[in-house]
């Protein structure tokens, strides 16, 4: 593979397994667009047809062509995500976290029958995970998030959010308990334990996504560059919606990640640690220089691949043509719309 460079206009596709399975997927790949002013990548899961995954490539062109807005910080904090893993799994993936003060850890799985995780499953790995933040920084020395992917039903929400406060000493909050919006403004209402709702899901998969405030749905939002189009949509949106702002990773490569880190810098205010050292859950990236955390905190910068790492995640051909067909298919749309 030729080494890329200014030059360089067709698109790159990568491929790699995943370190542990994550949101159902062993493997992730995408597509590496070059411009004006850089990387850009475009990745939408497979389970997102062509009009949703539209706005994706809107993203990866911002990126390449347009570049971001002027930083306001030159380091964003993150969160170590953990996934639906045992706990000694969890305690290791904490003590590895590249000194992350904030844990966002995965619940609501369900199972090959269809029913949910055992509640003492997530309890064992939330506790796990609040044990290792002890060993590392004493008592209340760090946060701990779960997400939920919409996964619960309000039953299910209502009853096991105050048991894993309480395994957590305190979560910081619950994202996406439950998938729709009405759910989250019932989980949030009647909620016993004091903990604050995030939306996700409801937000960057919502042809309206200000519903989950006219709601009252949510405490904070979750926004993801590529599902809504660019650091510039994301910066608009979180204007309007007026509420704290978690930035947080569609498990791209650390070109992808760039861009959320770029959101992330740029916002007025972060009061929370972002959800964007996903990175580590790639079995490889597309560069030597990945973005990976120092004292919890990524810095703010661009990235750019190498030939070496483009090399080692190179796809099947099976899997390089189908990218390249799904980026002509989703270019075409948005030439439709004059975007």
């Amino acid at each position: 593979m030729p080494a890329p460079d200014a030059a360089t206009t067709s698109p790159v596709v990568w491929s790699t397994p995943l370190r542990t399975r994550f949101r159902g997927l062993d493997v992730r790949d995408g597509v590496l667009l070059r411009g004006e002013a850089g990387w850009g990548e475009l990745s939408p899961f497979w389970d997102y047809d062509d009009a949703e995954s539209a706005t994706w490539l809107r993203a990866a062109r911002e990126a390449a062509d347009l570049g971001w807005p002027a930083p306001v910080r030159d380091r964003v904090p993150v969160n170590v995500t953990v996934p639906a893993v045992g706990p000694e799994r969890a305690r290791e993936i904490v003590l590895g976290s590249g000194g992350c003060r904030t844990a966002k850890v995965k619940v609501a799985q369900r199972l090959p029958d269809g029913a949910v995780e055992p509640l003492d499953a997530e309890v064992a790995r939330v506790g796990a995970v609040r044990d290792a933040f002890v060993e590392l920084y004493g008592e209340g020395g760090a946060r701990v998030r779960v997400d939920a992917n919409g996964g619960w039903t309000v039953d299910e929400a209502l009853a096991r959010t105050p048991v894993l406060d309480a395994a957590a000493g305190g979560l910081e909050y619950v994202e996406q308990p439950c998938a729709t919006v009405e759910e989250l403004a019932e989980v949030r209402r009647r909620l016993t334990a004091a903990v604050p709702v995030a939306a996700d899901e409801s937000i960057r998969r919502a042809a309206d996504p200000l519903r989950v405030v006219r709601e009252e749905a949510a405490d904070v939002v979750v926004l993801k560059v590529q599902p809504l189009g660019g650091v510039r949509a994301c910066l608009e949106l979180a204007e309007k919606v007026g509420l704290p702002v978690v930035v947080s990773s569609a498990l791209e490569s650390s070109v992808g990640l760039a861009a959320g880190v770029a959101l992330a810098a740029a916002l007025p205010d972060l009061p929370y640690a972002c959800g964007l050292a996903t990175s580590q859950l790639l079995e490889r990236d597309v560069t030597a220089s990945p973005l990976l955390p120092v004292d919890g905190a990524l810095p703010v910068r661009r990235v750019d691949p190498d030939a070496a790492s483009l090399a080692a995640a190179a796809p099947s051909d099976e899997v390089r043509d189908r990218w390249l067909a799904r980026h002509d298919r989703l270019a075409a749309l948005l030439a439709e719309d004059g975007r």
